[in-house]
């Protein structure tokens, strides 16, 4: 598989087979990850891969949270809450598209809420991985971090792994520093969930768009 391939078979997975990825081809990918770019090779990136048991204790504790009505504490600013135009237009249309793929009413909070739980439980993925830097950096430092991710998705992809990027999983960042040893002086900027994709689960069937090349890429010669 070369890159291009890679790029366009990947897809953001919410439906896993609980089978576990061998433990040394988890290794292998981290290792090789290790190799994508940073900002004078800083490397900003500390990461927490969770599995078994310990991936188990983490899901309750994190859905504990939820249930006792714990307010999202993230360590950086969440920029999608104060989406406008196209913006909005694009973050309304993900959501929809899982709502109707699940056939969620629009009115029906409660099936809603439950579907965004599933964040919380890593989607049924067997193996999470906490991404975290240093509080004292900011977006730039950021910029390298999604760099890292993405060589992440791409080298499971190659692997016939699926992943979820989650934003979700820096929300409630109590239970995973005290399972998952985080640096007490970074913050979680987000998570991996990964492991085989489920062809059977139904939310599997959504396929996100791409806008067009020319509404987000200009051409000067």
């Amino acid at each position: 598989m070369n890159v291009t391939q890679a790029m366009q078979s990947r897809r953001t997975i919410r439906g896993f087979k609980p089978d576990p990825v061998p433990a040394e081809v988890i290794r292998e990918i981290f290792s090789i990850a290790q190799e994508s770019p940073s900002n004078c090779n800083t490397q900003p990136w500390h990461v927490s891969v969770v599995s078994g048991e310990k991936r188990d204790a983490l899901e309750n504790a994190l859905v504990t949270e939820i249930m006792l009505g714990k307010k999202p504490e993230q360590a950086f600013q969440a920029f999608d809450q104060d989406l406008a135009g196209v913006y909005k237009d694009r973050q309304y249309a993900c959501a929809a598209g899982y709502y109707t793929t699940m056939g969620i009413a629009r009115e029906d909070k409660d099936a809603r809420n439950a579907l965004m739980v599933k964040n919380w439980q890593f989607f049924g993925a067997p193996h999470v991985a906490f991404i975290s830097m240093p509080k004292t950096m900011g977006p730039i430092n950021a910029v390298d971090i999604g760099i890292y991710l993405q060589s992440l998705m791409l080298l499971m992809v190659e692997r016939g792994l699926a992943s979820c990027p989650q934003g979700a999983l820096a929300f409630f960042p109590k239970p995973v520093f005290d399972l998952a040893n985080i640096p007490q002086d970074n913050g979680i900027l987000c998570g991996l969930s990964f492991g085989y994709a489920d062809a059977e689960a139904k939310i599997n069937e959504v396929k996100m768009g791409r806008a067009e090349l020319a509404e987000t890429v200009q051409f000067f010669d």
